[in-house]
């Protein structure tokens, strides 16, 4: 173990725009407290190949180059979205803070100030996202939904250029960008849920840096924690990632008897919206793995299994409840 802190914090991050961004509010925090940090760029396959997410892997494409940094010790520190982490702990590494979440739902960035529901039948949208595809196709539109690849910049520049009348992003990624008033409309829950844990930051470290862990958890929001962890439980517990249409929301709320509770809301499709299944929970505050294995369970009976699908192969079977490995969770002190 580690008992004593670095006398300057090396913090691994992606070299795109947004992701330097988000590292860099992580070490302002980190130096108010005191901290001297450095910003170490890191460069991941998912920033140099520009196939299909789903294609090499889905879910943990942008944050494995980074891991391997932390466990190597070239990194101290990484700071990750945390919708891009996958579900299972990885070994030798803990999330240590989870801070305040930026708003997690989805913009429409449009020609001519369009929203989602004024494009006209054949209009294209374009997504890199099989969760957005799937709440696009279910709305009924008429719209077609084009698979996309690129930062932000490059996204926007697709609508600029005339190559898409719109496309669909993360609120959290414009609004860090200071790009926010490009936005043609914010896309409200009820039509299209971000994906689980969106919107939210993970700060890891090795686990045996314990001076290091305590000093991190400066930064953990337990709303935040208490929120994200019942998504991502949903998540695991429905054997899926990234490369499937799964959205999830959790908000924290106060019961009729002014205890805390999470009020948890998930989808599952598929792209062509053939199938759409939309339902809730609600449970204890201090039991969110529990919150998103109950709504898994209701929507595995529901039939979610068959909207779950390998990249470019077939339908996988009914997936059983998984119970191990339960996400940590822990009520602000």
């Amino acid at each position: 173990m580690t008992a004593t802190l670095p006398t300057t914090l090396r913090l691994g991050t992606r070299r795109s725009e947004l992701a330097t961004t988000q590292s860099t509010w992580v070490a302002e925090r980190l130096r108010a407290l005191g901290h001297q940090v450095e910003l170490v760029e890191i460069v991941t396959e998912g920033d140099v190949n520009r196939a299909p997410l789903a294609s090499m892997g889905g879910t943990g494409v942008f944050a494995a180059a980074i891991r391997q940094a932390l466990l190597a010790d070239e990194v101290d520190v990484a700071v990750h979205s945390l919708k891009d982490l996958p579900v299972a702990p990885e070994p030798g590494l803990r999330i240590a803070a989870i801070p305040v979440r930026e708003d997690p739902r989805d913009v429409l960035v449009a020609r001519d100030d369009l929203t989602l529901g004024e494009i006209p039948a054949g209009g294209v949208v374009g997504t890199g996202s099989p969760r957005r595809a799937a709440q696009i196709e279910a709305l009924g539109l008429g719209v077609q939904v084009r698979a996309i690849r690129g930062n932000v910049g490059t996204r926007i520049g697709l609508v600029t250029s005339g190559e898409c009348d719109a496309v669909v992003l993360a609120r959290a990624g414009l609004a860090r960008l200071g790009r926010l008033d490009e936005a043609t409309e914010v896309i409200e829950p009820v039509q299209m849920l971000p994906a689980p844990g969106q919107g939210a930051l993970a700060v890891e470290c090795r686990e045996s840096d314990t001076a290091l862990i305590e000093a991190l958890q400066a930064l953990d929001d337990a709303d935040t924690r208490a929120a994200v962890t019942a998504e991502r439980a949903l998540l695991q517990a429905l054997e899926a990632g990234c490369s499937a249409p799964v959205g999830a929301l959790a908000e924290i709320a106060e019961d009729d008897d002014g205890s805390l509770v999470i009020s948890l809301r998930g989808f599952v499709g598929t792209t062509d919206g053939s199938l759409e299944l939309r339902r809730s929970h609600v449970g204890p505050y201090d039991r969110p793995e529990a919150v998103g294995r109950e709504l898994a369970r209701v929507m595995l009976q529901d039939g979610a299994a068959d909207a779950i699908r390998k990249p470019d192969g077939p339908r996988t079977a009914a997936p059983q409840l998984r119970t191990e490995t339960p996400i940590a969770t822990e009520r602000e002190k």
